[in-house]
């Protein structure tokens, strides 16, 4: 028995001299760099570890405890930080930035520890898609991007801006058009029914456009309808995106989810419980939303009939003008600035007019003497008028924001905070003030969540053999700065960013390099 235990102990200790003997002298792993002593929030997980994460070339070669050797140019100490998969916003306006030498650097995303953004929603897309793909390329851009093809932006090809329903012959155009610009690499299709020309196209023929895109595997993108009372009703409009959804067989994304108006307030529970009915049935919805409550659109989107506006500005002040049609505008403009909370909830963010910007609609209606509907059009006449509209409840807000299925989501366009802030203002107002939700729920859901909405191979997570788009950011300094005051302040709190691989943001100073790219559905 002896003799056993004592041969026993020589095998054992073989086998740890081994061991060791292996490990001293194994090479160390080349990586070009690793990130070592952060709180690592993998994108999937609930809590946060303390792992190493090694990259090299663009993509994550390594994750797990740091008693690898390494051997690496570049180690970035992320004690007391957070590492996190780079964020990814599925509904922005970046795209005429992008298309910008000057600006496709696209740092208000940047600064927000976003990494990707969706370019082409609420139905408006640059088109065609080969073209602007080349021209990211030939100047680089500073995020990557997710394109979409916009419902309103082929139908525009078709029909121009023309309110006419459209016959099967110009259908089947449309229907061309987008199975081009998926083949070019649109990753689904969006649709702005609440704007014209979206809003005079009726649901059939949306469906008609959707099954192309579900054939090619796509998403459909969609600014509902109507988020009020203006036309069908917030639900309806629910209820319509679902039933494209439901015939067209393809995922349904609500933009920028929101109760918009004190006509819809408190109507998030019953529109919670139609999208999960639906989720039920096998129809694979989601949404995302701004943490914000205030929208912001143009002031004519916001104020004008849609009848009214069919075949442009030229032909909406020529209705303006005859007196039978002019009492009819201004009565329902009347309307819709109610729908909005009044003409002192519409503040006047960007004009071509600068003097009225900072004011209110309410403010400039006694600036012009005329009535706040009369001064809609008084101000139209002057060029381009954005208006920020304070017309959401808190309650609504947070009720969405706590779903599984609602992901984070900017709808950055200028003129309103949220083109700067969304993803910081979030975390630092709902995460960490308010308790709304978690660290791990708010990273999931603007990281891997929605990557898989959108169908984005190989990003969103912090896994061996993803790419590496990555953020650092300081957990107690993570903040949003942008205001209705200022909205063009840079986000503060990101201190590295790396996307496929590159140090975009170094030690908080963005480092100019252009490392995004046009993502590819392959």
């Amino acid at each position: 028995m002896n003799t056993i235990k004592i041969y026993s102990k020589k095998i054992l200790s073989v086998f740890f001299f081994i061991i060791v003997f292996f490990s001293c002298n194994e090479k160390p792993l080349v990586a070009d760099i690793i990130i070592v002593n952060g709180d690592v929030y993998d994108g999937i997980s609930n809590v946060a570890v303390k792992t190493t994460v090694a990259i090299k070339n663009d993509k994550i070669i390594y994750i797990g405890p740091d008693s690898l050797k390494f051997n690496a140019p570049k180690v970035i100490d992320a004690k007391r930080l957070v590492v996190s998969p780079g964020f990814i916003d599925p509904h922005t306006h970046a795209d005429s930035d992008l298309s910008n030498p000057e600006q496709s650097h696209n740092l208000p995303f940047l600064m927000q520890g976003v990494t990707t953004v969706v370019t082409g929603n609420d139905g408006n897309s640059l088109y065609p898609t080969p073209e602007y793909i080349k021209l990211y390329k030939s100047h680089g851009i500073g995020t990557n991007v997710v394109p979409l093809v916009g419902h309103g932006t082929i139908r525009k090809e078709v029909m121009g801006t023309s309110d006419e329903k459209a016959t099967l012959g110009q259908i089947a155009e449309m229907q061309l058009l987008t199975q081009q610009e998926m083949n070019a690499g649109a990753f689904g299709m969006s649709t702005g029914l609440f704007y014209s020309p979206g809003s005079y196209s009726n649901t059939n023929e949306v469906i008609a456009l959707a099954k192309v895109v579900s054939k090619n595997g796509g998403i459909y993108d969609t600014h509902l309808r109507d988020e009020s009372s203006y036309t069908v009703g917030l639900i309806p409009a629910i209820e319509e995106a679902i039933e494209i959804g439901r015939q067209a067989k393809l995922p349904i994304h609500l933009s920028h989810i929101k109760c918009l108006g004190v006509d819809v307030w408190h109507q998030s529970d019953s529109i919670i419980s139609i999208v999960e009915n639906a989720q039920k049935e096998g129809i694979d919805v989601t949404a995302n939303q701004y943490p914000y409550n205030a929208s912001s659109t143009s002031l004519k989107a916001a104020t004008v009939p849609r009848w009214a506006e069919s075949g442009g500005l030229d032909s909406l002040f020529i209705r303006y003008k005859n007196s039978t049609s002019r009492a009819k505008i201004l009565k329902e403009t009347k309307r819709n600035i109610i729908r909005r909370g009044g003409p002192e909830k519409l503040l006047i963010s960007e004009a071509d007019d600068t003097t009225l910007i900072g004011f209110n609609l309410l403010e400039i209606s006694r600036k012009y003497n005329l009535s706040a509907e009369e001064s809609v059009y008084k101000a139209l006449s002057t060029g381009f008028v954005k208006v920020v509209s304070f017309n959401m409840h808190d309650d609504d807000i947070a009720n969405f924001m706590k779903q599984e299925w609602v992901v984070t989501g900017s709808d950055g366009g200028s003129g309103h905070p949220r083109k700067y802030g969304s993803f910081p203002k979030k975390y630092a107002y709902y995460v960490q003030k308010e308790h709304v939700i978690d660290v791990a729920r708010f990273i999931n859901n603007s990281s891997s969540r929605t990557a898989e909405i959108l169908k984005i191979p190989n990003r969103g997570k912090l896994q061996e053999g993803y790419y590496a788009d990555i953020i650092i950011f300081n957990p107690d300094e993570f903040k949003d700065i942008a205001d209705y005051n200022d909205a063009f302040q840079f986000a503060e709190g990101i201190e590295y960013c790396i996307i496929n691989g590159k140090l975009s943001i170094e030690n908080g100073e963005v480092t100019k390099n252009l490392n995004g790219k046009v993502l590819s559905k392959e």
